[in-house]
């Protein structure tokens, strides 16, 4: 695969360690377990707007449905549980790969990231471990049409890079989004940490890495 012109960012869980959420969730009188459930509840809402023709905030579905949320969860967990909560998800660091992987990157392409989340909490993760200056833009769906994996994310990422798709290079952890990115044209990396098998129904990716290290390596060394 030739060297791309862009390298574009998932943000969360492809850069942060989410894991101290379910410290956050323990913390509060709640199982740690809801952590995930929560997450992946926030992303099921999102891709539901965005499916029905709409575009809400990944700040306005993560608040509104902690809450319920916690609520269900018993009697245990104080109304004021939700705050240090949202508080630890913005305050969350990343992944021992991604500091020496994300400079190893910088010198293969342009880096930006791309993000169903708010392109503010993506600045204060990369500002936390010292990477935003190689990070030329910050890029959020709040200012796409819709969320990722929708095909207009991906079109708003190469309008405001002004790359085209197939000379931009998605590196994610989820699946869902090698599949969107890869159905809009771009090339794509995914990221598999935990040695997971890839889903047989989604557009599988151009490359896959354990770690951003290794993919730094495979497009430096010619493997890629």
């Amino acid at each position: 695969m030739s060297t791309p012109d862009v390298i574009v960012f998932d943000v969360n869980e492809t850069l942060s360690d989410m894991s101290p959420l379910g410290e956050a969730f323990a913390a509060a009188g709640a199982p740690e377990h809801l952590a995930g459930t929560w997450f992946a509840g926030i992303l099921r809402d999102g891709f539901a707007i965005a499916a029905a023709g709409g575009n809400a905030a990944f700040s306005e579905i993560a608040q509104d449905s902690l809450v319920r949320l916690l609520a269900e969860s018993g009697d245990a967990v104080d109304d004021a549980a939700a705050g240090p909560i949202i508080s630890a998800l913005k305050n969350l660091g990343v992944h021992p790969d991604v500091v020496p992987g994300v400079e190893a990157l910088r010198r293969v392409a342009e880096l930006v990231t791309l993000s169903n989340g708010s392109a503010s909490v993506a600045e204060g993760l990369l500002e936390r471990s010292g990477l935003r200056g190689h990070f030329t833009e910050l890029l959020s769906v709040d200012d796409a049409p819709a969320w990722k994996p929708a095909r207009s994310a991906y079109a708003y990422a190469s309008s405001e890079t002004g790359h085209p798709a197939d000379r931009m290079l998605l590196v994610a952890v989820h699946p869902w989004d090698i599949h969107g990115a890869r159905r809009a044209g771009l090339r794509t990396a995914w990221i598999n940490r935990t040695g997971a098998q890839y889903p047989g129904y989604f557009s599988p990716p151009d490359l896959e890495a354990a770690d951003l290290v290794e993919l730094a390596g495979q497009l430096t060394d010619g493997t890629a």
